[in-house]
């Protein structure tokens, strides 16, 4: 029976290879007839036949007809033809894309766009832009040569096809800003602004497509398209009539897409009717159930973008159509229809399941930023804190990167730190995600962790149990900026108010050799928040005594450098502000007092001309001759001495009634 069997199948295999040589054979007849029959034959043959492509393609097919292509003796007809069969070629699978361009594919048919003909062009044109869709070609080989865009620019004008075909290269090999700006210094807006009233509705399509990509995070781009007219009537008012609820739901969508960019580049502001009345209700409009899943997703992400720095647009879309009860249903996929009943329904529900959970968590995380009462509404939504926890350990990263973006947004919240956040352990999830995740997902999870340990917060106590503490410091050794801040940070708000213990094991996990690596790194919020720590780390007197005999010489050395280093006014108040408690301690403050270096940068900082600065170090001062303290008479004799009484008597006549008060209280000290 086996051999039955085998020997149909190997005769079917070998006459698939047989016929599909034949096809290759005739691209070689000396007949430029029978070539060009033999071409047409081949891209009947392929038309929706996979398996045929990729046989012509092992058998050489490409070279061959790439060849004819470029031949000016093979005829406008037989050269048309064959860009047929490469665009039809192109539309397999990506790997015969692949072999295409390693052919060179892109070289040869944006040569053939110097030739008169136009079908010809359109052929080209139509075969780069099946190409260049496929995410396995390098965008950039449509910049190697910088004569390529200004021609795609001249051939726009030809016909409705070049005009669909280049807007759809366009729209899709615009991929950075430095492809924004060369499409844009070869006058792509003026070009294609005018197709966005074309009577063909691809061609609108595809034209609107391109303005989206180009004015995305580009505010030069954006600035321009706000002042452009489209046959009399202003640009923004073409993409709100695009928005229309009778235009196609493509439309609607993109044309929202353009105006959210737009406004994000700040070209339109955040209050504008076009945004509030038009683009926000459209893009709310397209989360509703009635839409596509695919639609659905990229209405709620638009949405998130759109509102995501303003707390009003964020208000009104929180109140528009029940958006929060709305975004619930997004997490229902796969639906429960039988798998046996519906098996293709319940494909495309899975497939969309991940992109809709992540679209969900995004916009929830924007409408949550900044309004307490949003955050309420979010938490008290059907099963979420739920969905977020187990959203922290999906398979799909993305979904895992929302998720924790929505957390951070709620984390924000006071009320529910304490309450939901509590009773549903987010922290744990947490934990471990931060154990093992990518950099982006590690930057979102520790910013979240920040707010955890907040001294309010009544997940502090297990997050610390938990062994944070290790975890952080191995943050702060991280290469990325982002996750030594947070590293920091979260160590700071650890610090804060915390119990000698707490103090003294951070320390020892920090090192202070890595403390004082912070304390010179180049990132200015590492710094800020490394000082953050120290200040924190230096609070009630007995933590200061201690820390300072076991750790003062360093951290007098590392003030001493901050201070005379190139910082900002921020930097060396806080700097002046851990001085300040130093000197609040009880044996802390003599390393105060027999530093002759530091006493003088005092002195200095008093007689700034910021005010921030003259505050903080006449705060240190006020603290070192505090009266009721052991030894302050011989203090406050030393810094007379030096003439630091002299600068206070000036101070008390500053027209800043915060530092007039100030020197007035230490001048007291010195009277009682």
């Amino acid at each position: 029976m086996a051999c039955l069997l085998e020997a149909p199948l190997r005769i079917s295999v070998l006459s698939v290879t047989a016929s599909s040589r034949h096809y290759v054979d005739r691209l070689f007849d000396p007949d430029p007839q029978k070539v060009l029959l033999g071409v047409i034959d081949m891209k009947n043959a392929v038309i929706g036949n996979n398996k045929q492509k990729a046989n012509l393609i092992v058998l050489g097919a490409v070279p061959r007809l790439l060849y004819l292509l470029q031949q000016d003796s093979s005829g406008a007809e037989l050269r048309t033809e064959c860009a047929v069969v490469l665009g039809s070629l192109a539309m397999g699978t990506e790997n015969n894309v692949k072999s295409l361009v390693d052919c060179h594919i892109i070289p040869a048919l944006l040569q053939g766009l110097l030739s008169q003909d136009l079908k010809f062009i359109e052929a080209c044109l139509r075969c780069l832009r099946t190409v260049f869709i496929s995410t396995v070609t390098p965008v950039q080989l449509l910049y190697t040569d910088a004569a390529v865009i200004p021609h795609l620019m001249s051939l726009l004008s030809r016909s409705r096809r070049t005009q669909e075909y280049i807007c759809q290269i366009f729209s899709h090999c615009c991929k950075t800003p430095d492809h924004q700006m060369i499409l844009y210094n070869h006058g792509a807006i003026q070009n294609i602004a005018h197709l966005l009233i074309s009577f063909s509705y691809k061609v609108q399509m595809q034209a609107l497509k391109c303005f989206s990509v180009l004015a995305y995070e580009n505010p030069q781009v954006s600035m321009t398209l706000v002042n452009v007219l489209v046959d009399g009537e202003l640009l923004s008012q073409v993409f709100v009539r695009m928005m229309q609820r009778d235009k196609p739901i493509e439309m609607q969508l993109t044309a929202a897409k353009c105006l959210t960019y737009m406004c994000r580049a700040g070209a339109i502001r955040t209050d504008d009717n076009c945004i509030v009345l038009k683009t926000l209700p459209c893009l709310v409009r397209m989360c509703s159930k009635e839409r596509l899943l695919e639609e659905r997703v990229d209405g709620a992400e638009t949405l998130a973008y759109l509102i995501e720095p303003d707390v009003e647009l964020q208000r009104i879309a929180s109140i528009t159509d029940h958006l929060i009860a709305m975004l619930a249903d997004y997490f229902k996929y796969p639906s429960s229809v039988s798998a046996i009943t519906d098996i293709k329904r319940l494909d495309h529900d899975l497939k969309h399941a991940h992109e809709l959970r992540q679209a969900a968590f995004k916009l929830y995380a924007s409408l949550g930023a900044n309004d307490e009462d949003i955050r309420k509404k979010i938490i008290e939504t059907e099963n979420m804190m739920d969905r977020i926890v187990s959203g922290l350990s999906e398979s799909s990263i993305k979904v895992r990167l929302a998720a924790v973006r929505c957390l951070h947004s709620l984390s924000r919240s006071v009320q529910q730190l304490r309450t939901s956040f509590q009773d549903h352990a987010v922290w744990k999830p947490l934990m471990k995600l931060l154990q093992n995740a990518p950099e982006e997902v590690l930057v979102m999870a520790s910013s979240t962790l920040c707010n955890l340990l907040l001294e309010f917060s009544p997940s502090k106590e297990p997050i610390l149990e938990s062994g944070a503490i290790d975890l952080l410091c191995s943050l702060t050794q991280s290469e990325s900026p982002a996750l030594r801040v947070n590293g920091i940070w979260a160590l700071m708000n650890m610090a804060f108010q915390a119990e000698q213990k707490i103090k003294m094991d951070i320390l020892r996990a920090l090192s202070t050799e890595q403390l004082f690596r912070l304390l010179s790194d180049p990132d200015v919020n590492v710094l800020m928040k490394t000082l953050g720590l120290l200040r924190n780390l230096l609070s009630t007197r007995p933590h200061i005594d201690q820390i300072m005999s076991s750790h003062g010489k360093q951290i007098m050395q590392a003030v001493t450098l901050i201070l005379e280093g190139e910082h900002n006014i921020e930097v060396k108040e806080q700097t002046l502000c851990i001085l300040a408690n130093i000197a609040d301690g009880t044996t802390a403050k003599d390393l105060i007092m027999i530093n002759d270096d530091i006493l003088q940068k005092i002195k200095y900082y008093m007689g700034h001309s910021n005010v921030k600065l003259q505050l903080a170090a006449t705060f240190c001062i006020s603290n070192l001759i505090w009266n009721e303290e052991e030894g302050s008479q011989e203090r406050q004799d030393r810094l007379r001495e030096m003439g630091f009484v002299d600068i206070l008597h000036k101070l008390t006549q500053s027209a800043d009634p915060s530092l007039c008060d100030r020197a007035k209280t230490a001048m007291q000290q010195y009277l009682a």
